[in-house]
């Protein structure tokens, strides 16, 4: 019988109790005694954001489909339960069973953002499971990882066992099938370690050791066993048609961060913005059959009682079916009130008739992201949008009855000049009035137009053409801030925009585990030591103990974040093969600071690399690959 891991007197101590209960709706319980292994799938954040988040769904459906299998779930407790469990000494419990997490076999945790990893030694402490891969003994779980943020593990390389590179569905077979013969085999862990290191897409961090130059880069790497591979290449999935497709999500009890039925439509990305990270690792563009895609979508509404659906993807008007998975969700979907969501579409492709089709169910805020407010800059970045198509998309959007516009822009941007800055203010204010030229007076019904004009600050990330350029001070992201603000208050149409930008001590912090090596694991330790927790959150994050960790460990921030890497630098993730070659990389390196626009791959390949896998875009686009990029590949 199912025992509740906490009593119901702290279920009342805590925000939303509901969290931590288990017994959704589709949730899956099976029996401990006839599954041969057990797996703890973890997103090391609060519930409402780990439960919206696609790729677990995947994952748990998956590996529950497989009778030998129990998959069940993890989230890190908000900072008033964590309290709690270690003032009782309540150990970290999984959401289906209640059980501790050290009744597990695995424990896979998913690496979204950077700013998770003190969350991730929560979770391992709470789980009671030693903090230092080195230091766990043969009763503890296999700690796991996969994830964006394993395209550079190294900075929270000392706490896994294990990392996962690539997409989920093709190796964990063979690696459970390997653990389970290693235990039958009476095997031990470093046993275990060993041979899944030969598996494809595995690293075992313990057996790689990063050497140095006296100036602090990377000398080189030395391995542990002769017979494990210098290279770890990630794993993709081929065949999109054959994969497993969670059609009885989990349906929380309490509102979550994207609480709707999530339609994946294909994989990847044609653009090639070079400060995308996503766009470069999760090549080649794979797309998922329309007919299929209808049937999930049928399956995942009636299985779930939402009244949203959402298409996912990186560039949702690049999918060749949209327009008639389009039509089909619209007479779907009308005739029940379920609301479409489009994101991901891009300012150039949003036609009149895509937003007459979803407007009759419910009318929401348009999201654009020019991404720089100069030409110049965009062609640096390879946006590939000019002002002529930024302004006649929102135009079109104005004329079909949108009134609140979203805008994304990036602050730091390599060869960012002080006009690039004032043009975020420039365009935001030609946007607004766009819409005073396009809708008459009259029939302005929702009143005037809101324009909510957002900044980031530009982070430089693995396996992009900017994984070369530097990045900017905290100072230098503040007053380009001010400066952008400066431009919209000086706006004909200030009154019609709204600024908000990012904090810049968070995001001088993601630069440096972005692209730290694994001596920033003791600034991360110390840091946790110190009280760092939920740095993603605001009210949470403390940069003064981040600072004094760093400073106790005798790192330099600036190492990582505003030297400028020369061509032939090792990086701390040259040893994983993301499927586009670091020569590619570089060329879009040059070809940035010249300004030179590369096509998107479907008008013509460019050469990245990813044709070695045979499938998708460029396998079907093979007849128009360039001599040029043949010669590159």
């Amino acid at each position: 019988m199912r025992k509740s891991a906490l009593h119901d007197d702290i279920l009342m101590q805590v925000e939303k109790p509901a969290r931590y209960i288990g017994n959704e709706y589709n949730s899956v319980v099976k029996d401990r005694e006839t599954v041969a292994l057990r797996f703890a799938m973890c997103f090391p954040d609060v519930y409402e954001i780990g439960m919206s988040h696609l790729g677990i769904q995947i994952l748990y459906s998956m590996f529950n489909e497989w009778e030998d299998v129990w998959c069940e779930r993890v989230y890190s407790p908000w900072a008033d339960l964590d309290q709690i469990m270690r003032r009782e000494s309540i150990p970290l419990f999984c959401l289906e069973s209640q059980e501790p997490v050290t009744n597990m076999d695995f424990l896979g945790i998913t690496i979204q953002y950077e700013m998770c990893y003190t969350n991730i030694l929560q979770v391992l402490e709470l789980s009671r499971i030693p903090l230092l891969a080195s230091a766990r003994g043969e009763d503890m779980p296999i700690v796991i990882g996969g994830g964006p943020c394993v395209y550079n593990p190294e900075p929270i390389a000392d706490f896994f066992d294990l990392f996962y590179i690539g997409e989920g569905e093709t190796q964990y077979r063979p690696l459970f099938d390997w653990y389970l013969e290693n235990r039958r085999n009476g095997g031990t862990r470093e046993e275990f370690l060993h041979g899944a290191a030969k598996i494809p897409g595995i690293y075992v961090p313990q057996f790689y050791e990063e050497l140095y130059n006296e100036d602090g880069t990377i000398a080189g790497r030395r391995k542990k066993y002769e017979d494990i591979p210098d290279i770890i290449g990630k794993e993709i999935v081929t065949d999109m048609a054959e994969t497993c497709y969670p059609v009885k999500p989990v349906v929380p009890f309490i509102k979550v961060t994207q609480d709707r039925v999530v339609l994946e439509i294909q994989r990847g990305c044609i653009r090639g913005c070079r400060f995308c990270q996503a766009g470069q690792i999760y090549r080649p563009v794979r797309e998922r059959d329309v007919d299929q895609l209808k049937k999930y979508a049928v399956e995942m509404l009636k299985n779930t009682g939402h009244e949203e659906i959402s298409l996912s993807s990186l560039s949702s008007s690049d999918y060749s079916g949209l327009d008639g998975l389009l039509d089909f969700l619209i007479a779907e979907c009308g005739k029940k009130h379920i609301n479409i969501s489009l994101p991901s579409l891009r300012i150039d492709a949003f036609s009149l008739d895509v937003m007459s089709k979803v407007q009759d169910v419910k009318k929401s805020s348009l999201t654009f992201a020019p991404e720089a407010g100069s030409q110049r800059l965009r062609d640096v970045i390879n946006k590939g949008l000019t002002e002529e198509v930024i302004l006649n998309g929102a135009t079109l959007a104005f004329e079909g009855g949108w009134t609140r516009v979203k805008l994304y822009f990036m602050l730091g941007l390599p060869t960012e000049t002080e006009e690039d800055i004032l043009g975020i203010g420039d365009l935001s204010n030609k946007i607004a009035a766009a819409f005073f030229e396009a809708v008459p007076k009259e029939k302005r019904v929702n009143g005037k137009v809101q324009i909510v004009t957002s900044t980031s600050f530009f982070i430089p990330k693995p396996f992009t053409p900017f994984q070369w350029a530097p990045m900017c001070t905290k100072e230098a992201f503040l007053d380009k801030a001010y400066l952008t603000k400066k431009g919209i208050m000086s706006q004909l149409n200030q009154k019609s925009i709204k600024y908000n930008w990012h904090e810049a001590d968070v995001s001088v912090l993601e630069g440096v585990l972005a692209r730290g090596d694994r001596r920033v694991a003791k600034a991360l330790l110390r840091a946790y030591e110190k009280g760092c927790m939920f740095d993603a959150w605001s009210e949470y994050f403390h940069n003064d103990l981040w600072l004094q960790s760093f400073e106790e460990c005798g790192l330099d921030i600036g190492f990582y974040t505003t030297r400028e890497r020369t061509h032939d630098e090792i990086f701390p993730w040259d040893f994983i093969d993301c499927g586009v070659t670091k020569e590619f990389l570089l060329r879009e390196w040059e070809k940035a600071q010249s300004q030179t626009v590369s096509p998107n791959c479907k008008a013509q390949c460019q050469g990245c690399g990813a044709n070695r896998f045979g499938v998708g875009i460029c396998h079907e686009n093979r007849d128009s690959v360039s001599d040029t990029a043949l010669e590159t590949m």
